[in-house]
């Protein structure tokens, strides 16, 4: 079963950056996050229109 939802710090890893960096992102609405109880996860659809608005093309 592939997996809808992922924790800030399962991001952080993928993409090599401080959870700080992931719970700014949410903040400022870059990315779509869901808050249950006092974690925050992020829909794995979420997180691929998050890196698509943000490649960079050369």
């Amino acid at each position: 079963m592939e997996r809808e939802f992922y924790l800030t710090e399962e991001v952080a890893e993928l993409l090599r950056v401080s959870t700080m960096t992931i719970y700014r992102n949410i903040k400022a609405g870059k990315l779509k996050a869901y808050k249950f109880g006092k974690d925050w996860r992020i829909r794995k659809d979420d997180l691929e229109a998050f890196l698509k608005a943000h490649k960079r093309t050369s």
